[in-house]
């Protein structure tokens, strides 16, 4: 008989309870500030028909990413690869009935089938937060403000990261107008800036020439002038008088109104995904070890009319649990977190009746007890509690019954306390 392998499916990972702890605590940071700004959370289905990421997600992760199968109804159906294009079909069915602005936010698990990397995984967890009904820059000024609060949260300072902003209508002005790209063109070249960091210069000025086809010599020329572009005033001319210039300087000055000052233009910043509309942004680690985008988002004001209903406006965003654990680490952020379990009660001699009402008594006060009823030696008790990690143990033999006042143990700080009930429950709450 083979025996069968101990490792997890590929690009997926096994959360021991330390490992939990790290998710647990960057998933109540998420809910803390979501909340914050009175989104509110919900929840969805794993399955969607594949149609729902057909129509708007792009074709890479429709035919490449998208784990997809024909279930037992013979309907085609995909786990989902984000968010996004659910929560549209979930506004778009309560359409008359949801209060807009409305904010939503949900914590998440999703499969895409790529290739498993620092940071991505196959399966992975991430948070999304979306605003709908509200149009203009204060509402993608406020999802890239509640970004900032969550890095500031979790004890990330300015100079930490960087957040990236560029619009998808100048963008696609860019492509058309200024470069002269068919929609074709227009569609690779927006892919392969995206792919902009991830390839080598040569690589990235060869594709473009073979996208560019005829116009290379004039094109390339173009494109090194907008690489070179910093800020807004550096744009060229024929670009800068482009509407969607004036919406970028508005919603900075209501970024600056707010204590964002970590924000830059970058006119190369793409986003993969077809269905963006209007404003995107990047936040981007500074780290040397880490130097990469984190998450992002976006406004994408079509998705909810796919569905049937009247199109409504949308921004949203989704950082992703395993690169923000790389963040806090990286940035020595991570808190020590120690098991939720506060007191250990070894149980001493045939005492274990009376140690599991104490157990329960204490649960009653609002105490996390763990009660070893193996009848091991006190040793070997001990060293679980020190294992587990466990703050305090608490002692139950035959004498502290009689008395009713016992040991308890403080691991953490190597104090020894004999109390009765009240204070031993005093004491583990203090």
């Amino acid at each position: 008989m083979t025996n069968l392998s101990t490792q997890p499916y590929k690009g997926t990972r096994d959360y021991y309870p330390e490992d939990k702890r790290i998710q647990n605590y960057i998933f109540s940071v998420w809910h803390k500030v979501s909340k914050s700004f009175g989104y509110e959370e919900y929840g969805a289905p794993m399955l969607e028909p594949l149609e729902v990421y057909a129509a708007k997600s792009g074709q890479e992760i429709v035919n490449e990413q998208t784990y997809s199968f024909t279930d037992r109804g013979d309907r085609v159906v995909a786990i989902r690869p984000e968010m996004t294009p659910t929560i549209s079909r979930m506004v778009a069915a309560r359409r008359q009935e949801l209060a807009y602005p409305a904010r939503l936010y949900s914590v998440a698990n999703f499969m895409r089938y790529e290739r498993p990397q620092r940071g991505r995984e196959r399966e992975f967890w991430q948070l999304n937060v979306d605003i709908f009904g509200a149009d203009g820059s204060n509402a993608e000024a406020e999802i890239i403000i509640l970004s900032s609060y969550i890095m500031k949260e979790f004890g990330a300072k300015s100079a930490d990261y960087t957040i990236k902003i560029n619009n998808r209508k100048l963008i696609d002005f860019t492509m058309k107008q200024y470069l002269g790209l068919d929609d074709g063109q227009a569609e690779a070249m927006i892919k392969l800036f995206d792919r902009k960091d991830k390839i080598s210069s040569q690589d990235f000025t060869d594709q473009a020439g073979e996208i560019l086809g005829d116009q290379a010599e004039t094109g390339l020329s173009k494109i090194n002038q907008l690489l070179s572009v910093a800020k807004i005033a550096d744009l060229p001319a024929e670009i800068r008088d482009n509407s969607s210039v004036e919406e970028i300087s508005q919603m900075f000055k209501l970024l600056d109104q707010s204590g964002v000052d970590n924000y830059i233009f970058d006119i190369t910043l793409m986003r993969g995904f077809d269905y963006y509309t209007g404003m995107v942004f990047e936040v981007n680690d500074n780290h040397p070890d880490n130097n990469r985008a984190l998450f992002g988002g976006g406004r994408y004001d079509g998705l909810v009319g796919l569905f049937g209903a009247e199109p409504i406006s949308a921004v949203g965003m989704a950082p992703g649990g395993t690169m923000m654990e790389n963040f806090l680490a990286v940035h020595e952020l991570l808190p020590k977190l120690r098991s939720l379990t506060n007191v250990y009660i070894a149980a001493l001699g045939d005492t274990v009746a009376e140690a599991n009402k104490i157990a329960s008594q204490l649960r009653a006060a609002g105490i996390n007890a763990e009660l070893d009823f193996s009848g091991r030696k006190l040793d070997k008790q001990l060293k679980v509690a020190f294992k587990k990690e466990i703050p305090y143990v608490l002692f139950v033999g035959e004498e502290e019954v009689k008395t009713g006042v016992y040991a308890l143990k403080d691991i953490i700080n190597s104090n020894d306390f004999k109390l009765d009930f009240a204070g031993i429950v005093d004491q583990i709450k203090e």
